[in-house]
């Protein structure tokens, strides 16, 4: 029986990654059949794999999930449904604004679609474009975190919220325009990024065990998945509106 946290926590990330190693050792020997290039350093990659990944879980365990917790029941003390939903859009607005892979995804759309004739193929058309697409994911986490919120208070069903963004993608998509179809279906990913999911899971945890009523596992969860859908429907808007 291992003690330390911090060791047993090492020992499962390494056993987390213990499968992916395995599919491509297994594919490289018997599929590919050749050696595996460079050794010492896939394994020195791997055991810095394993600290990083130990030493991210540890410290969602001991800050992140804690602040947000904290966070969601000082508000829920404090009785101010503004400030409590104004932080909630803030939160959402914040941890994805700045999101790397959001960025990533903004830039390769711009440069994309001034290489399509969609935009002018200038410097400052491709930024303006990016921009505009960071903004628009960014304002709907926001407004999804919020709504989530909203949703915990009032003890809405999830499911009503899942269906009705849903039906909202539907009906939106066939007047979008083509080109931002694919980038906004795609942009529903960045938001499951590796701050925004713990902050707000501990968020709802947190807002749902305050709260009297309310059941954490229940009503505690569910924020990322709305968070996910939103992008879809403000990002064909954004290409509808420009």
């Amino acid at each position: 029986m291992i003690a330390n946290p911090f060791v047993k926590q090492l020992l499962a990330s390494f056993l987390d990654l213990l499968p992916i190693l395995a599919v491509v050792v297994v594919f490289q020997i018997f599929v590919v059949q050749q050696p595996i290039p460079d050794l010492a350093n896939l394994i020195l990659g791997t055991l810095f794999v394993v600290l990083g990944l130990t030493l991210f879980v540890r410290g969602l365990e001991l800050s992140l999930f804690p602040v947000g917790e904290a966070m969601a029941y000082a508000f829920a003390r404090k009785g101010s449904l503004f400030w409590l939903l104004l932080f909630a859009f803030c939160l959402g607005f914040g941890t994805t604004v700045a999101e790397p892979a959001l960025i990533a995804i903004a830039n390769e759309a711009a440069r994309i679609a001034s290489q399509a004739g969609v935009i002018a193929a200038t410097e400052p058309a491709q930024e303006s474009y990016a921009f505009g697409l960071r903004i628009s994911v960014a304002l709907s986490v926001g407004f999804a975190i919020l709504l989530g919120v909203l949703r915990i208070i009032k003890g809405w069903p999830l499911y009503y919220l899942i269906i009705g963004g849903y039906c909202g993608v539907i009906i939106i998509t066939p007047f979008a325009p083509p080109e931002i179809i694919g980038i906004a279906y795609d942009s529903g990913g960045v938001t499951t990024s590796t701050i925004t999911v713990p902050l707000v899971t501990a968020l709802g945890v947190g807002l749902a065990s305050a709260i009297k009523g309310r059941n954490p596992l229940i009503d505690g969860f569910g924020l990322i998945a709305f968070a996910s859908l939103t992008p879809m429907v403000f990002v064909m808007a954004y290409g509808l509106l420009r």
